[in-house]
């Protein structure tokens, strides 16, 4: 009970659960703007960082640089194109980034030569900035869990087909009580 309280304790100002992101970035999955005092995950300059240092990598439509962060944080953190689309047209704005001449409707950005010098110049920021990346997703891999919560549904399904039918008896709810109070005494021996 304890560790399902300390879970909701903890969705609230985690930024890894789309949490307060700082009073200028829209919020997602019904956060208020300003609400809580969690700390955003990357500022303005360092998402302008970020987002250079992918499309240097390769042309990236706005889209595209959602799911590149999304996929280098484990899936712990996607910025919103309420706030990816303004950064690209400031980037584009200083002259670190050009739009290239797009199939259909949508935009790619590519690094331009000063932006490249730019990255260079910050290469330690840009080498902490995606450290920073992946321990958010080591950790949202730890506490998130999901091996676990597959194991944990599929423990849920197995005993309820197994209590399910009518000829239950005591021997078996015994037997299944036992095996579960062994692997939690195998778990906090870990």
């Amino acid at each position: 009970m304890f560790s399902h309280h300390h879970h909701h304790a903890a969705g609230r100002g985690d930024p890894s659960r789309g949490g307060p992101f700082g009073r200028d970035w829209p919020m997602g999955r019904g956060g208020r703007p300003g609400g809580g005092g969690g700390r955003r995950i990357f500022d303005g300059s360092e998402l302008r960082l970020l987002l250079l240092r992918l499309v240097a990598d390769e042309p990236r439509h706005g889209y595209e640089l959602i799911k590149a962060v999304e996929a280098l944080s484990g899936g712990a953190y996607a910025p919103s194109p309420g706030v990816v689309y303004p950064t690209l047209t400031l980037l584009t704005d200083m002259g670190m980034t050009e739009e290239q001449a797009a199939e259909g409707t949508r935009k790619r950005f590519a690094a331009t030569e000063a932006g490249h010098t730019h990255l260079v110049e910050a290469s330690a920021q840009v080498a902490e900035l995606f450290a920073r990346l992946q321990a958010l997703g080591e950790r949202h891999a730890r506490t998130d869990g999901g091996p676990i919560h597959r194991a944990k549904a599929n423990l849920r399904a197995a005993i309820h087909h197994r209590l399910s039918g009518s000829e239950i008896d005591a021997d078996t709810l015994h037997a299944v009580a036992a095996i579960l109070d062994d692997a939690a005494q195998k778990v906090e021996r870990l």
